[in-house]
């Protein structure tokens, strides 16, 4: 088991979001978290890097605990997970090494191994020849498989993506699925959240659905 979350419920603003769900996810597994929008995917992957913490209830990723976490120890979960976020968040003034360069350099990697990083990363997702390229000179897919090559970059245990084909076209978003599904045979674990049930259909995993605060196992049948 690499993710858990043990009757977690969240309030925001006295609103509640999520009502005592509960959740495991394996090591090595790939699940989708799907649901209209609003409904709390993007409150459950906040959980899980804990930049939100539940109101009651434990959310426990790997060997950490948000009702121990303390706030200096985030950062070392954080080393551990791949996020994906559907507005790429990549620095316009540097080139794709450059910004993949910036996780590896925040994390202190050795300086002989943030070339080979980076080189596998961008091979992985079919970026090697752009390297030397702004993030405002490729394309929307392209800049979404850059932030996947980010994401994988320090080898996490488990990738978070919130909507990652959210802004892409219907083939560009098979590619990034095609992607994700590849770097999830390779045996990291991927949580992927997402209204797109289309996609879900073409590349069917174990899938649970959030609904009226609650989390529920949901069938593609149902779809």
């Amino acid at each position: 088991m690499i993710l858990s979350f043990e009757n977690v419920s969240f309030d925001y603003n006295g609103h509640s979001i999520l009502k005592e769900i509960s959740f495991l996810m394996d090591t090595g597994e790939f699940l989708y978290l799907i649901g209209p929008s609003g409904a709390g995917k993007t409150t459950v992957l906040k959980l899980i890097y804990m930049d939100l913490k539940p109101k009651t209830g434990v959310v426990s990723i790997g060997e950490f605990n948000s009702q121990f976490m303390k706030e200096k120890y985030i950062p070392m979960l954080r080393r551990k997970l791949g996020i994906i976020f559907q507005d790429f968040r990549l620095l316009s003034d540097r080139t794709i090494e450059e910004n993949l360069a910036f996780v590896l350099h925040s994390v202190n990697s050795p300086k002989k191994e943030v070339k080979r990083k980076i080189f596998n990363a961008l091979s992985l997702v079919g970026l090697s020849h752009r390297r030397n390229s702004y993030p405002n000179e490729l394309s929307g897919g392209e800049q979404q498989r850059v932030v996947i090559a980010r994401a994988i970059i320090n080898d996490p245990i488990l990738i978070l993506a919130d909507e990652p084909t959210g802004n892409l076209d219907p083939v560009t978003s098979k590619q990034i699925m095609e992607i994700l599904r590849d770097i999830n045979a390779r045996g990291t674990a991927v949580l992927v959240a997402t209204h797109n049930y289309d996609l879900v259909k073409k590349f069917p995993a174990r899938i649970l659905k959030l609904q009226n605060e609650k989390i529920l196992p949901a069938d593609i049948n149902e779809l």
